[in-house]
């Protein structure tokens, strides 16, 4: 973060982001902010907000205020992780052929359509119900619920409050893995930190076989206006959006021996109007509002992903957040060797490392990689 914003003071640059330190500045003078505005240690610049802040907001002062640029477009993206009994030995053997059946049988990509066939009312209703809907008509499986934030439905959501066109853009997408650094793979338990947590999700061994997928300006309105509750009931129908992208499969969990261990959001804004941009929600045990109390730190295909659980210590200092993940740095040394260079190569973060101060700051516990 310091060496983003010495570069910034250095000028010659492109681009129109902030660095993140003064982001974060700005974030922290913005009426009705609730004890301190927070960066993680993944944090790095965007527009309005930084990726990897959090700051909240109370509901209940008139002069709060409530930004998208806190919650960022991609709303709800968040990571999915699904439990296997294969071991890497099962795969290896088949990784290339299997690697060719995800990308012939998953939608990806800007201009990609979904398998599911979807009316303007059939969107209108998975706007309202989430994941709700994909179990109504046979997308989802029924424990899937148990195993999502809010069961998979934020109740305030109002699809009269998205636009027309965001909701042309969608009806095809349903089932899409979508863009950008949105993915599925195939990964492999290479460390255990936490055996009673890792087994309580059925990661019993190294070498277990699992599946992760990341798939789903300043500017702000009082929370109290029309326009602030319009956005907050539009953005809560763009969370059930990617709920409603459940797992599509022709079978049942027990005959592939697959089940959810759990799915994370990231982008969104919750109670005590808390806004979290390019983070995690990590609410410690038994709150209500979540089934298990753990976070998935996606990395990248060349780098680890961890499992975290939560803290008590999280809920207090960070109002139940913590690191997003995603590390690109491998990737970047390979196209400096490359003789290829992109902007702002310091917004990325090593995700060991940013796990690991995670940890150390107490917001969070590992689990495994």
């Amino acid at each position: 973060m310091f060496e983003e914003l010495r570069n910034a003071c250095q000028g010659g640059g492109v681009g129109g982001f902030l660095p993140a330190m003064k982001q974060i500045g700005n974030v922290a003078a913005l009426p009705g902010i609730v004890h301190r505005d927070v960066g993680l240690p993944d944090v790095h610049s965007d527009y309005g907000f930084a990726i990897g802040n959090m700051a909240a907001f109370d509901m209940k002062d008139p002069d709060a205020v409530v930004s998208p640029g806190g919650v960022r477009f991609d709303i709800n993206c968040g990571v999915r992780l699904l439990r296997t009994y294969l071991d890497e030995s099962d795969v290896q053997p088949v990784k290339e052929q299997l690697a060719q059946a995800m990308f012939d049988y998953i939608p990806v990509g800007v201009s990609s359509n979904g398998v599911i066939p979807m009316s303007a009312k059939d969107l209108d209703e998975a706007l309202e119900m989430g994941v709700d809907w994909s179990l109504r008509e046979g997308y989802a499986w029924a424990e899937n619920k148990e195993h999502y934030e809010e069961y998979g439905r934020m109740l305030q959501a109002n699809p009269n409050k998205v636009s027309a066109k965001a909701k042309k853009r969608g009806l095809p997408q349903l089932g899409t893995l979508g863009a950008g650094n949105h993915y599925a793979e195939i990964q492999v338990v290479d460390e255990i930190f936490n055996e009673y947590a890792a087994k309580k999700m059925g990661i019993d061994h190294k070498g277990q076989v699992y599946i992760i997928v990341n798939n789903h300006q300043l500017a702000c309105a009082w929370n109290a206006s029309p326009e602030g509750q319009d956005y907050l009931k539009g953005m809560a129908a763009a969370g059930n959006y990617a709920w409603a992208f459940a797992k599509v499969f022709r079978t049942t969990p027990d005959d592939l021996d697959l089940c959810v261990i759990y799915n994370i959001s990231h982008n969104i804004e919750r109670t005590v109007s808390v806004h979290r941009k390019g983070s995690t929600w990590a609410f410690s045990p038994h709150h209500p509002l979540i089934a298990v109390d753990y976070q998935l730190i996606g990395g990248t295909m060349s780098t680890c992903s961890c499992i975290l659980t939560s803290t008590e210590q999280g809920m207090t200092e960070t109002f139940g957040t913590t690191c997003h993940g995603l590390d690109f740095q491998d990737i970047l040394d390979k196209l400096a060797d490359m003789g290829i260079t992109i902007q702002a190569p310091e917004s990325y973060k090593n995700v060991t490392d940013v796990v690991n101060t995670c940890y150390d700051a107490g917001i969070s516990k590992k689990a495994n990689n």
